[in-house]
C-alpha cells in the first residue's frame, strides 16, 4: 500500500476517533457538574491536539513530496544508488558518513538553498538520525516556502 494511502486511512480513522471523543466531551460538559465540566474540557482538548499533530505531519509530508517532485523535475534529486550497501540494504556506515560530510559542506557553502538542506536531511536519514533528518527537512521546508521576493 502506498504511503499516501496509508496516511489518508490513518487520518480518516483519527477523524472518526476525534469526532467520537468530541461527542463524549460535549456530554461531559452538559452534565453541569464541576468534575464533569473539567473532564469535558480535558477530553475536548485531546482531539484539538490530535488534529494539530495530524495536520502538521500531513503538511510536512505534502510539502516534502512537492519538494522531491520539483528536484526530480530539475534532475537534482539526491542520488544514493551508487553508495555501497550492507546485506540488510542499509548504506554502509563509512559511505553514509562521507556522503553526509559532502552534503554538510554544500549547506555551509549555500545556507539559504533549500535543495542543499533537503539533501542534508536525506544524509541524516541515511546515517540513521531520524530526529535530525526531520529537523533539517523542516529547515528546507521553511526555505522552500519563502516567497522569492524575500530572498
Amino acid at each position: 500500500m502506498k504511503t499516501r494511502t496509508t496516511a489518508f486511512l490513518i487520518t480518516a480513522a483519527l477523524a472518526v476517533y476525534f469526532v467520537l471523543l468530541g461527542g463524549r466531551a460535549v456530554v461531559l460538559l452538559g452534565t453541569g457538574d464541576p468534575v464533569g465540566i473539567g473532564l469535558g474540557v480535558g477530553v475536548l482538548v485531546l482531539p484539538l491536539i490530535g488534529v494539530w499533530i495530524a495536520w502538521t505531519n500531513l503538511r510536512f509530508g505534502f510539502v516534502t513530496e512537492r519538494m522531491a517532485r520539483q528536484l526530480a523535475d530539475e534532475g537534482a534529486l539526491p542520488d544514493t544508488s551508487g553508495l555501497p550497501r550492507r546485506p540488510s540494504g542499509r548504506v554502509d556506515r563509512e559511505a553514509a558518513d562521507a556522503w553526509f560530510e559532502e552534503r554538510r559542506a554544500e549547506v555551509e557553502a549555500a545556507p539559504e538553498d533549500w535543495r542543499r538542506w533537503f539533501a542534508l536531511a536525506q544524509a541524516y536519514d541515511l546515517a540513521g538520525d531520524r530526529g535530525r533528518a526531520r529537523e533539517t527537512m523542516r529547515k528546507a521546508i521553511d526555505l522552500f516556502q519563502v516567497p522569492k521576493n524575500h530572498v
